[in-house]
């Protein structure tokens, strides 16, 4: 044996070894989980929601540190980066993990080869919001309103890539018409803007919004699920409201780093389906619209298959938009 072969059997033998160590240790610190947006949004919600019973489970806190930018991809790229020890987590997602790929050339990352997978948080049905104040009270009418004036309605969005631009470019496509994109540093400040009345639409994740519209503070004037949620069971589908082509729906998921030990990885699964099967955690998610994700979504492995097919899904969607990254 060379002594090159030598010292890499060494390496892995050390790595075997203290990999079962490790788990058997961790956490005992606390994990910083990286929401790659601003605080408020559909993400930023999911995570905590989650990273709370997930705090109780493996007996060290999760703690949220929001990384806004480029559309989620600028706190993805530094988990990535990371240093691989199971203390720094990503709350990724359909952007960041999948229509991303179509939009950057350079995206400083690879959603599969990069990151551990560790298991899906939630589904997130996308409904189309106007400002409460916005004339069209029902889809048919937004659409030919749109239609008649594409450069008068303004459609803000949560960043370039972020799930809810991505939306919006596959619903205004299908109508056949686009409006001025006003861009924001994640969901939640473009939702603020949306409350207020700076601008005209957004098609985001609902989880951020219902409380907002049941309130009346804010309107939905579908949601883009073969059924009605039961979070706000007054709002149609788009199948009801006679634009059955856009079914569209978000989704969170928890990485981390490439190069997290195996055990450490199962540690953090365990926790994660744990919470999930929670019944505090599965109606707190449910009554904000959140679906749970299916059971293989749920595993490592199950999570990356989805991940790959949700990139065969947007990135070409993406491509054929043309869209600019942000430089």
């Amino acid at each position: 044996m060379s002594l090159r072969s030598a010292s890499l059997a060494c390496v892995a033998a050390a790595v075997a070894f203290t990999a079962p160590a490790l788990a058997q240790t961790y956490p005992n610190q606390s994990i910083t989980v990286i929401v790659p947006y601003a605080p408020g949004g559909n993400t930023d919600v999911v995570g905590r929601i989650v990273a709370e019973p997930m705090s109780s489970i493996l007996g060290q806190k999760l703690v949220i540190e929001n990384v806004a930018g480029a559309g989620g991809t600028t706190g993805s790229q530094r988990a990535a980066r990371a240093t691989p020890d199971g203390y720094t987590l990503l709350v990724g997602q359909m952007g960041t993990h999948a229509a991303s790929v179509g939009i950057y050339q350079n995206l400083g990352y690879d959603p599969v080869k990069d990151f551990e997978h560790i298991g899906q948080l939630s589904d997130t049905p996308i409904g189309i919001l106007v400002r409460k104040n916005f004339p069209a009270t029902d889809l048919k009418t937004f659409i030919q309103m749109v239609k008649a004036a594409p450069d008068k309605f303004n459609n803000g969005h949560g960043g370039v890539g972020a799930t809810s631009h991505v939306s919006c470019i596959l619903f205004t496509s299908l109508i056949g018409a686009r409006s001025p994109m006003v861009a924001y540093r994640g969901s939640g400040p473009a939702f603020n803007d949306l409350l207020s009345g700076q601008y005209d639409f957004l098609c985001d994740q609902i989880p951020h919004t219902v409380a907002h519209v049941k309130a009346g503070s804010v309107r939905m004037l579908a949601i883009a699920t073969p059924e009605r949620s039961d979070a706000l069971p007054d709002v149609p589908t788009t199948i009801e409201a006679g634009l059955p082509a856009f079914q569209a729906s978000g989704w969170n998921a928890l990485f981390a780093p490439r190069g997290v030990p195996a055990p450490i990885v199962a540690t953090l699964n365990a926790a994660l389906r744990k919470a999930l099967d929670d019944p505090a955690t599965k109606n707190r998610l449910e009554s904000i619209g959140a679906v749970l994700p299916r059971a293989e979504n749920r595993t490592p492995d199950g999570l990356r298959k989805f991940v790959a097919s949700e990139i065969e899904k947007w990135a070409p969607i993406m491509k054929a938009a043309n869209v600019d990254a942000p430089r």
